[in-house]
């Protein structure tokens, strides 16, 4: 069945069938205009865990998600599939995480780590396979830009998009990144982890590609991320959850507030999307939730101010989406997804 005959024959308003694809549609990756990729990874995690779930979990929310937008009437007819979700990475990442978690029990204990010879060996081992997995994303968002697909990377923690920031600076000269995010993420190799959650913005960094770097929502960082931040001569914009907050009681909208950020952002733009930048009433269970943040309709607010900025998105990642006791953290998370598809697409 092609493509155009799957769509005539889908009910949008049916139930979404569990065994179809994400958001219970009828489409391969190949049949789609956006693709998944979905990376079920988290190694260097300091605080809660969980975020390897995350594409499992979204996948499972993703049925209840009425397909009918009416920003984007449309979407479904262009196409949403997910990968299948690589086992063998997240076996791999579990076993990684188990010696990782020894390591930072050792700082926490005030072990001397840095000259501990068997906490060394560890360390090496985990970065070494870290930079496995960001290969293998490379290759993965290569395979599916070089066919002309939108795609989206749906995590795993944080530190799994620098793969996909690579493949972008292959194919583009210039870029910047919108970064949601209660955390800077400018950490330099947090806890000896070269490719740390924490440190994901860091290592964006050493690509020149990546021109600008603008963080919105952040509310809690370490004064040497700070540092990183002011010393970047201007590729870095900092909207903290404090800054913008006081600028909306002071009489400032949130429409001019999206308007200064879209403007800082160059032409070509990926958004980076850890869903902890949202109030943790949102993502109680997240790893690191911190108190503030944006309201749901605050964020997809932004996101469609950029697309109607004539800007062009190249892609995204959602991230730092874990399961708890019910499906709250999955609900939110396919419907933050649902959209940011939208805002990728051409309708």
């Amino acid at each position: 069945m092609t493509k155009e005959e799957k769509i005539q024959s889908f009910d949008p308003n049916g139930a979404g069938l569990k065994d179809s694809n994400i958001f219970g549609l009828p489409f391969t990756p190949e049949e789609s205009d956006i693709v998944l990729i979905p990376v079920p990874w988290e190694v260097t995690v300091s605080y809660g865990s969980g975020a390897s779930h995350g594409p499992e979990h979204i996948m499972e929310a993703s049925y209840q998600v009425d397909l009918f937008h009416p920003e984007f009437p449309q979407l479904w007819k262009a196409g949403v599939a997910m990968m299948d979700i690589p086992e063998q990475l997240a076996m791999r990442a579990q076993e990684l995480k188990t010696k990782a978690q020894g390591i930072i029990e050792m700082w926490e204990d005030g072990v001397d780590v840095e000259n501990d010879a068997k906490a060394q060996e560890l360390q090496k081992e985990i970065n070494t396979e870290c930079e496995k997995m960001n290969q293998w994303v490379e290759e993965q968002c290569t395979h599916w830009l070089e066919k002309g697909k939108k795609v989206g990377l749906v995590g795993g923690d944080h530190s799994t998009p620098l793969g996909y920031f690579r493949a972008q600076a292959k194919r583009h000269k210039e870029f910047g990144i919108l970064h949601i995010d209660a955390h800077m993420d400018f950490r330099i190799a947090f806890e000896g982890f070269t490719y740390s959650h924490a440190s994901i913005m860091y290592n964006a960094l050493a690509l020149p590609e990546v021109s600008r770097i603008v963080q919105v929502g952040i509310r809690d960082f370490c004064e040497q991320e700070n540092d990183v931040a002011t010393g970047q001569g201007g590729r870095v914009f900092v909207h903290t959850n404090a800054a913008l907050r006081r600028s909306q009681f002071e009489g400032a909208t949130w429409k001019n507030l999206c308007e200064e950020i879209i403007e800082q952002l160059p032409q070509k733009v990926h958004i980076s999307f850890d869903i902890d930048g949202l109030d943790p009433t949102l993502c109680p269970n997240t790893g690191t939730p911190v108190p503030g943040g944006l309201w749901f309709d605050e964020a997809t607010y932004l996101l469609r101010k950029l697309k109607d900025s004539g800007r062009e998105i190249i892609g995204f990642d959602l991230v730092e989406v874990s399961p708890g006791e019910d499906d709250w953290n999955g609900n939110v998370g396919a419907r933050m997804l649902f959209y940011m598809c939208g805002v990728v697409s051409r309708d």
